[in-house]
């Protein structure tokens, strides 16, 4: 059995999965410390078992507790990068793009020095051992609790990040490090950006997954716990302690990978419905599409993998206007259950009219009083073409697809729109983000400049295919699953030679 829980803007949902069927869930409203509501669902949960929870092979977590520390810029410890690159990239330092009140949350700590490849491997410049210690002095002297390191094209040649983290260590042994090309791909400015931000949050990580460790230990529960990561797979414990970015938007991604299982459908549309927010996104063989571009969080751009998805300000807590239109995007998110007319409070909500339109009965619906029918009507056909008009941002072809609709506020989405063949509410829909949560894929990645002219297409695959197959098992995947999920080539034009960019993805169970 395996324990799946996913923290929302508004619920905290967690399941309970025997093979593929789940045997136990329970939803509880997210609480202001997330952890409370974290350990409130799970004890929902093992309670419904009893002793069967001695036969839990793992838990699976999906936490929004790192993206809303740089939301909301709390949390976070200051941190210092360290670029390798000079001469070149000189006028745009460290940060440059940040808002200034994250920036000076971190404590604004950027250093540049010699070094860096150029795509061929060959240097830009020799590594400085003297400029290095300089540095290192500089940041001692600082606030700063974690150092990032960002070279040029480390991706391709990561030793100069590996050399200055080695003498950075020698200098500093108790100061953690992040290496760029660990986290983010080809694009100087973006990992940077992703691995200092990793820093910062390497603190709150380590008190995250040690209140995680003594809450498990205090259920009885010995099984191993893992975190759900951005691409619809997960991570070991000791993995988040070292990369907490990679817990970005796992909410939306574990909410398409639960549809895709429910629904028997891999290729299709998901909407998936929240208290203030319904992300939109599609499915390609079971898992999120990639964004192909580069996502900003709380104002940083960024180039780890992150799960395409159109989020639109329509949840069961949006409040409608006195006329039924607009709703949302502004909502009373946690407090739906104190707040909305149906629970006895005095603001009408999206859920209100869900309930005065007979979609869903929750709440007392004699408490709505006299809502008139075309302010109902009106906020139905407001709703609806919200969700019309994002379903048709996302899509990529023009033919009919299947939807998967999931979520608390599942009841929010009519039952036909335009450009689909077909809407599915599977069993349990609306704790779909657990349940995708649960599980338990593992997955590795390769990336790598291929020259057409001096090693054949297959052979490029195949080397980096076999890359990322070590790093699926290094993450705890199971050696007789593996499979190639996605093979992406990009044809780089401004190269002096044929270059195509080449990403592999391996993905396979989870060896419990």
């Amino acid at each position: 059995m395996r324990v799946g829980i996913d923290v929302g803007g508004t619920h905290t949902d967690a399941v309970i999965v025997h093979g593929e069927q789940v045997i136990a869930f329970h939803k509880v409203v997210t609480s202001r410390d997330i952890t409370g509501g974290i350990l409130d669902a799970l004890r929902a949960v093992l309670d419904t078992v009893g002793p069967e929870r001695d036969r839990i092979d793992a838990v699976m977590l999906g936490t929004t507790q790192f993206t809303n520390a740089v939301v909301e810029r709390r949390q976070l410890s200051q941190a210092a990068v360290i670029r390798l690159g000079l001469p070149s990239g000189k006028c745009l330092p460290p940060m440059v793009d940040w808002p200034e009140d994250l920036a000076m949350a971190l404590g604004n700590h950027g250093y540049m020095v010699h070094g860096g490849n150029e795509f061929d491997g060959s240097e830009i410049s020799p590594l400085d051992g003297t400029e290095l210690e300089k540095v290192f002095a500089r940041i001692a002297g600082t606030d700063a609790r974690a150092v990032a390191i960002s070279s040029v094209f480390s991706p391709l040649s990561p030793q100069m990040e590996m050399t200055a983290a080695r003498l950075l260590k020698a200098r500093m042994p108790e100061m953690p490090v992040v290496l760029s090309h660990e986290l983010g791909r080809l694009g100087l400015l973006e990992r940077e950006n992703a691995a200092l931000l990793n820093a910062s949050l390497l603190r709150l990580s380590a008190r995250v997954v040690n209140a995680f460790e003594e809450a498990l230990s205090g259920f009885n529960i010995e099984a191993p716990f893992f975190f759900s990561q951005n691409d619809g797979t997960v991570m070991p414990s000791h993995r988040v302690r070292r990369f907490p970015v990679l817990t970005f938007s796992s909410g939306p991604t574990n909410s398409m990978r639960g549809a895709a299982h429910l629904s028997g459908i891999n290729d299709g549309m998901v909407v998936d419905v929240g208290g203030t927010t319904t992300d939109v996104g599609m499915l390609i063989a079971g898992f999120p599409r990639e964004s192909s571009v580069n996502v900003e969080i709380g104002g940083v751009r960024s180039n780890f993998r992150m799960p395409d998805v159109l989020s639109v300000g329509l949840g069961g807590g949006s409040i409608v206007a006195g006329n039924g239109r607009p709703v949302g995007p502004r909502s009373v998110g946690r407090r739906l259950g104190e707040e909305a007319l149906c629970f006895g409070g005095d603001i009408l909500t999206a859920t209100d009219i869900a309930v005065a339109a007979g979609r869903v009965e929750l709440g007392d619906s004699a408490a709505l009083g006299e809502v008139p029918a075309e302010v109902v009507d009106t906020a139905i056909a407001a709703m609806q073409e919200q969700v019309a008009r994002a379903v048709e941002k996302m899509k990529t072809r023009p033919a009919p697809l299947p939807l998967i609709v999931v979520g608390g506020g599942e009841f929010l989405v009519g039952d036909s729109i335009p450009g689909i063949s077909e809407i599915r509410r599977p069993p349990h829909c609306g704790v779909a983000n657990a349940v995708g949560a649960s599980l338990a894929k593992v997955s590795g990645e390769c990336e790598l400049l291929h020259h057409p002219g001096t090693e054949s297409r297959e052979k490029a695959i195949a080397r980096a295919g076999a890359t990322a197959r070590q790093n699926a098992l290094a993450g705890g995947a199971a050696p007789d699953c593996l499979e190639i999920a996605s093979i992406d080539e990009i044809p780089l034009p401004y190269m002096p030679e044929e270059t195509v960019r080449l990403r592999v993805r391996a993905v396979g169970d989870l060896a419990i």
